[in-house]
């Protein structure tokens, strides 16, 4: 019996098992509307009905989140702008403002975060809630539509949501709740639900799998359905076994638990007592560049900065303030060192400095479609690839950190 033929009893056989393990599993994706737009409209109820782009610039950025009155134009996330001011030439954009999106995402998380039993933060704007088992204590709909409702009273801001039976499918559901709706996908239902849509809404299928796709008659994931798996894994390798699984609703992703605790930090003893204060900002930056580049490593963001000083007496004080989402140097040791002058007592010895990052979330990705974001990824990443090969010795930056406005107040997004 060949690979090949194996694989394919292996997914009838998982196929037929699908049903039976589906009523195991009460999974809710959430999902906030066109969310930098909506926000924006808070900020500015009059853009409210308006065509409206949040992205980069007009010459040479790209398409972050547009309104649905863009959308019917045929603009969408990802496009160029000059594309899409060419078919919406009459859209208001918007460069977006990250600090009320971080703000608004975290008043959302905490809201899910006191009611849900299980949870995870997938990105800014989408959460996966896991009900699996709470059906005995009471109906995951109601309970479900009711803390949307509460969502929306709160905040203000649209959210839809799908309920089915795994992460994939109530995903999938979701863009078909919207705008600012639910959907329930029953168990045993998927198939039949996935059939009749455009193959390219199943996650991760690239513009050369779904041309491929196309290539070979396959316009519908219920056409994808009735593909031979070894004709599929032949033309798309191994990413056609996950493909195929994937149009028959089947996906075993767990809700990976969200821990907001979860922080990086680092700090350092003095072999003796220090009191200059440009060794002391020094060794702020030198901390604060050593966990932002461990920040980038595992592709997080932070949301909160804090410092510790220890004086040789061992009295220790501590200081935090939330900012915008991020997992750049210069931001973050900017407001390292506005905390750092908040605590410290001048002139007096300090012991130990220490600096944490805090408030981790996995949306490094989330706002990298602006045009500026995508510059200044790009920047460190070549940064943090020299400091791999050649040392960390190798690059240093202006230990001064100064930005426009460092006079000014810490932001407050909490």
């Amino acid at each position: 019996m060949s690979n090949t033929t194996h694989f394919f009893q292996c997914c009838t056989l998982l196929f037929h098992k699908r049903v039976d393990l589906a009523h195991k599993r009460i999974i809710a994706h959430f999902d906030l509307d066109t969310f930098f737009v909506s926000v924006e409209r808070l900020n500015d109820p009059s853009l409210v009905g308006k065509p409206v782009i949040v992205g980069g610039t007009r010459e040479r950025g790209v398409v972050s989140t547009c309104s649905y009155e863009t959308r019917v134009f045929g603009v969408h996330s990802g496009m160029p702008m000059a594309q899409a001011m060419k078919l919406c030439p009459q859209a208001i954009v918007l460069q977006g403002t990250r600090g009320d999106y971080s703000r608004y995402s975290r008043w959302v998380t905490d809201i899910i975060a006191a009611k849900a039993p299980l949870f995870q933060k997938a990105s800014i704007d989408e959460f996966y809630i896991d009900l699996t088992g709470m059906d005995r204590f009471f109906d995951p709909v109601q309970w479900t539509v009711d803390l949307r409702q509460e969502i929306i009273d709160a905040t203000q801001l649209p959210i839809s949501f799908a309920m089915a039976s795994n992460k994939l499918v109530a995903k999938i559901g979701t863009d078909l709740a919207k705008p600012n709706s639910y959907i329930v996908i029953e168990h045993g239902k998927e198939k039949e639900f996935l059939a009749p849509l455009r193959v390219n809404k199943i996650p991760g299928i690239g513009e050369k799998a779904y041309h491929t796709l196309l290539d070979l008659g396959i316009e519908t994931i219920g056409d994808l359905q009735n593909v031979n798996p070894v004709m599929l894994e032949q033309q798309l390798g191994k990413h056609g076994r996950d493909l195929w699984q994937r149009a028959h609703g089947i996906s075993f992703s767990e809700v990976a638990a969200y821990h907001e605790s979860k922080s990086i930090s680092s700090e350092n003893t003095f072999h003796e007592n220090r009191s200059d204060l440009p060794f002391l900002e020094a060794e702020i930056v030198r901390l604060t560049e050593k966990i932002a580049h461990e920040l980038r490593q595992e592709n997080k963001m932070a949301g909160c900065v804090s410092v510790k000083i220890r004086y040789p007496n061992f009295e220790t004080q501590q200081r935090q303030a939330s900012i915008p989402y991020t997992f750049y140097d210069d931001e973050l040791i900017y407001n390292a060192k506005q905390l750092f002058h908040q605590l410290y007592k001048k002139g007096q010895p300090v012991r130990l400095l220490g600096v944490k990052l805090s408030e981790l979330t996995d949306e490094a990705s989330q706002t990298n479609l602006f045009q500026d974001v995508q510059k200044k990824n790009e920047l460190y990443k070549a940064i943090d690839q020299v400091k791999e090969r050649f040392g960390k010795a190798l690059l240093t930056k202006a230990r001064n950190a100064k930005r426009k406005g460092e006079d000014n107040e810490m932001p407050d997004v909490s």
